[in-house]
């Protein structure tokens, strides 16, 4: 099933929850929302990344490219694995929530990408409307649309994913597969 488009009020409902969860978890609690007491279209199952952002700076970013459980449920826990689980950060702490931004972004489903090589793949992304994903044996990574806003030149948002992945830059790794999908944010 195709996600239907959120309207603005839905993805303001899925930050309240992705907050909530954090401040819940900053102060040892568990939470996770009731599903039935949200729109259809919030329990849908749904690809989410939940980022979190202080002083403009990057905090946390956690998702999910495969839509397997509601919205809200997605969202409460990757909001949690933002605030306490990406490897890059330290957990977040009561301090934190003060100057901590919380964005949302709902994922379309990932679609393969026919192409042999970085400088097709340069060509044929979108920039600021495709997500991307690679995947080269033990290498893959993903960038958002949203981070196009901080590379907005499709060679440099390719080589900076390659470097995420662990990969070198210009290279084309056998068996690379490339996909594509867009985002709702909040």
């Amino acid at each position: 099933m195709k996600l239907q488009p959120l309207t603005p009020d839905e993805l303001g409902q899925l930050v309240e929850i992705a907050e909530r969860s954090i401040h819940q978890a900053v102060l040892g609690r568990q939470w996770h929302p009731d599903p039935i007491a949200y729109s259809a279209r919030l329990r849908q199952p749904g690809a989410v990344f939940v980022t979190l952002r202080q002083h403009h700076r990057l905090r946390g970013c956690v998702g999910t490219l495969t839509a397997t459980e509601p919205l809200v449920m997605a969202v409460a826990d990757r909001a949690k694995a933002a605030a306490f689980d990406d490897p890059r950060f330290p957990g977040v702490r009561l301090g934190d929530l003060a100057d901590l931004e919380v964005s949302v972004s709902v994922l379309s489903a990932p679609e393969p990408m026919a192409v042999n090589g970085v400088d097709e793949l340069v060509a044929a992304i979108r920039p600021g409307v495709d997500g991307v994903v690679i995947e080269a044996d033990r290498h893959h990574a993903t960038f958002l649309p949203a981070v196009w806003d901080d590379l907005p030149h499709p060679q440099e948002f390719v080589d900076a994913l390659w470097r995420k992945a662990g990969m070198t830059p210009g290279t084309w790794p056998d068996h690379a597969v490339a996909s594509r999908y867009t985002a709702q944010h909040s």
